[in-house]
């Protein structure tokens, strides 16, 4: 069925849920709202939302080196208590996202801490590629629009596909432990650092690397 831009935010404004969860839970019960409810709240989702308000000071600061000392990544997640930050689950996505960054390289957060320069940046340059495959002059905006959300989603942590599980996003994975636990979580920031970084040299697959070693 065809899920109305109108049901979404009703559905928001009920449950506090995120758009594409509302979304997402409309579809999966066919519109019924009651059932779509009932499906943030056992997926979590819902109460998740009404934590991240909520001030996270304490947690940890990881470290992850991939095989070979190749990559290295440090990542500062927030937790609102210490005893938390001790809990074996936060842990666990601690190093599931410090593993996650090594892999797929994000080059931020969260889309909104892209500035306004890289992104014209790179409107600019998608804009000269469109015209340069002869695309129409009316189509080049709504062309190019597309472009930038999938470049803004495969730079950014959050809207990244998680590396250990292809169906659900890295925020999909962060709501999901935050419901878990019970407390806010807040990915605050990493730094990523590869061997010859900036150097001409032979590229690896790193998101492959992990794949295999996770299988192995």
């Amino acid at each position: 069925m065809t899920v109305t831009a109108t049901a979404v935010r009703e559905l928001r404004d009920r449950t506090s849920a995120g758009m594409m969860d509302c979304k997402k839970a409309l579809e999966e019960t066919k519109g019924d709202f009651d059932k779509a409810i009932e499906w943030l709240r056992t997926k979590g989702i819902a109460k998740a939302d009404k934590k991240a308000g909520r001030l996270a000071a304490e947690g940890m600061v990881h470290s992850y080196i991939h095989s070979g000392g190749r990559v290295g990544v440090l990542v500062e997640i927030n937790a609102e208590t210490d005893f938390v930050a001790r809990n074996e689950g936060f842990q666990q996505f601690v190093a599931d996202i410090a593993m996650h960054i090594a892999a797929m390289s994000p080059k931020y957060v969260k889309i909104d801490e892209i500035t306004p320069e890289v992104r014209e940046n790179e409107k600019r340059i998608l804009l000269a590629k469109a015209k340069e495959e002869g695309k129409k002059p009316e189509m080049l905006e709504k062309i190019v629009d597309g472009q930038i959300k999938k470049w803004a989603a495969e730079i950014c942590l959050l809207d990244q596909k998680f590396v250990k599980n292809s169906d659900q996003t890295i925020e999909q994975y962060l709501k999901e432990t935050i419901a878990k636990i019970g407390e806010n979580i807040v990915i605050r920031r990493f730094v990523r650092f590869e061997l010859g970084e900036g150097l001409e040299k032979r590229s690896e697959n790193f998101a492959d690397e992990v794949a295999k070693t996770l299988k192995g």
